[in-house]
C-alpha cells in the first residue's frame, strides 16, 4: 500500500490515529501508542511485497547494530578509519540498491524509503563522531526515529536530536489542539496540491500535449513548464501529508518547501526546495568536505574549495536519484549553476553590476524560474526523447 496513495490509506490512518487524537486532547502521553501505530502502518505499507518487508527488517537491524556499536566505540576512542568505515557500512545498502538493478531484475536489497532511512542512520554516526550524541539511545526510541512511518518513503528528513527533544516534551491539551489544527490544515493542503492541482496538470495538460502542441519544440517547451509545476505540487502535496500526520502524532517534522519558484537565485532555490534533503547534503557532504580539505591544507583557495564542494555535492545528489544519464546530467547542471553563481556573486559584490531593487528582484525571480524549469526538464529525461 503506497503511503498517501489512496483514500483507503487515509481512512485506515484516521482509524489508527483516533486514539492518539483522543489522548492528545486529554493532555495524555501518546508516543508509546504511536510506536504501535508505526508498526501497523509499516506492515500495511509493505504488505504487498515480502521481499521489501524482509529487506526493511534486515536493513533496520544492520543500521541499529552499526549505530549502537559506533556510539559505544566513540566513548572509548575516535579514530578516523573507524569512522569512515562506519559511514561506508551505513550507506552500503543504499549503494547496492542503486547498483543491483543493472545486474539483476530482482533487487533483494532495495525497498521503499531506503534512501531516507539511510540518511537518518548515517546522520546518527556523523553526529556521534562530532560529540553531539553522547549517550546510547534506548532501542525503542532509535527504532521509532528510523522507522517513523509518516516520512518513510520520501521524507522530510528529520534530525535525531530534534526528534528526541520533541519525544521528551510534555504536550498539554491546549498545545495538542494547535498541533491537531495545524496537522489537519497541512493534510487538506496536501489534497489541494497533490490530488487537485497536481492531478489536473498531469491529466488535463501533460497527457494532452499531443493535441495542444503544434510542433516538437512546443511539445518540449510546454512539457518543461508543466512537468516542473506538476513535480512541485505532487511532491509538496506528499510532504504536506507527511508533515500533517507527524503533527497529529505530536512530532513537528521539518518543512520541505518554502515557495521555491519565488527564488531569487540558485542558492536561494536550494534553501527553499526539498529543504530537508538539501540541508542534509549541505551539512553532511559540503561542509564536511570543506572542513576536511581546510584541515588538510590541500587547497588554500577558498573560492576553489567552495566550488569543488558544490560540484561534489550536486554530482552525488544526481547519482543519488539514480544512475540514469538524466540524473547525472541534472546533478552536473546544478553544480555548474552553483559555481557560475558563486563567481557572479563575488564579481557583483566588487563591481555592483546588478543593483538591488524591486525591478531586479522580479527579473531575478523570472530568470531563476526558467533556469530551474530547464533543470527539471533534464531530470524528467524528456530532453533525450522525441516528444513528451
Amino acid at each position: 500500500m503506497t503511503p498517501y496513495g489512496s483514500f483507503t490509506f487515509f481512512i485506515i490512518l484516521a482509524v489508527l490515529l483516533a486514539p492518539t487524537i483522543i489522548l492528545g486532547l486529554q493532555g495524555k502521553r501518546f508516543h508509546n501508542y504511536n510506536m504501535f501505530v508505526t508498526v501497523i502502518a509499516l506492515a500495511l505499507i509493505f504488505s504487498s511485497s515480502l521481499y521489501q518487508a524482509i529487506a526493511l527488517c534486515l536493513f533496520t537491524i544492520w543500521q541499529v547494530v552499526l549505530i549502537k556499536s559506533y556510539i559505544a566505540y566513540r566513548k572509548k576512542a575516535n579514530r578516523d578509519h573507524i569512522f569512515y568505515l562506519a559511514v561506508f557500512l551505513s550507506i552500503l545498502p543504499l549503494i547496492l540498491s542503486k547498483v543491483m538493478p543493472y545486474f539483476s531484475t530482482l533487487n533483494l536489497i532495495g525497498f521503499l524509503g531506503i534512501s531516507y532511512l539511510t540518511f537518518k542512520g548515517t546522520q546518527l554516526i556523523m553526529e556521534t563522531r562530532d560529540g553531539l550524541i553522547k549517550s546510547n539511545p534506548p532501542l525503542t526510541r532509535l527504532l521509532y526515529f528510523i522507522l517513523f512511518f509518516p516520512t518513510i518513503s520520501s521524507g522530510p528528513i528529520d534530525r535525531f536530536r530534534r526528534f528526541e527533544k520533541e519525544l521528551k516534551l510534555e504536550i498539554s491539551a491546549e498545545q495538542y489542539k494547535l498541533l491537531l489544527y495545524e496537522g489537519l490544515n497541512k493534510i487538506f493542503l496536501g489534497f489541494l496540491y497533490k490530488y487537485i492541482i497536481g492531478f489536473s496538470i498531469n491529466h488535463f495538460f501533460i497527457s494532452q500535449l499531443r493535441f495542444i502542441a503544434h510542433s516538437e519544440f512546443q511539445n518540449h517547451l510546454y512539457y518543461m513548464y508543466s512537468y516542473s509545476l506538476y513535480l512541485f505540487f505532487d511532491f509538496a502535496g506528499y510532504s504536506a501529508f507527511a508533515i500533517g500526520v507527524s503533527y497529529i502524532m505530536g512530532i513537528k517534522s521539518p518543512e520541505n518547501f518554502n515557495k521555491p519558484f519565488l527564488s531569487r537565485n540558485i542558492k536561494d532555490f536550494w534553501n527553499r526546495w526539498h529543504m530537508s534533503l538539501s540541508f542534509w547534503f549541505r551539512d553532511y557532504v559540503y561542509m564536511r568536505f570543506v572542513f576536511w580539505m581546510t584541515k588538510k591544507k590541500w587547497i588554500k583557495n577558498r573560492n576553489l574549495l567552495s566550488n569543488l564542494g558544490y560540484i561534489l555535492l550536486f554530482l552525488l545528489m544526481g547519482v543519488w536519484h539514480g544512475l540514469a544519464l538524466q540524473y547525472i546530467i541534472y546533478g552536473a547542471y546544478h553544480a555548474l549553476l552553483m559555481v557560475a553563481y558563486n563567481y557572479f556573486e563575488r564579481f557583483n559584490k566588487k563591481h555592483k553590476w546588478w543593483p538591488q531593487n524591486k525591478v531586479t528582484h522580479v527579473v531575478a525571480i523570472i530568470i531563476t524560474f526558467h533556469v530551474i524549469c530547464f533543470g527539471f526538464y533534464i531530470f524528467s529525461g524528456q530532453l533525450f526523447h522525441k516528444g513528451a
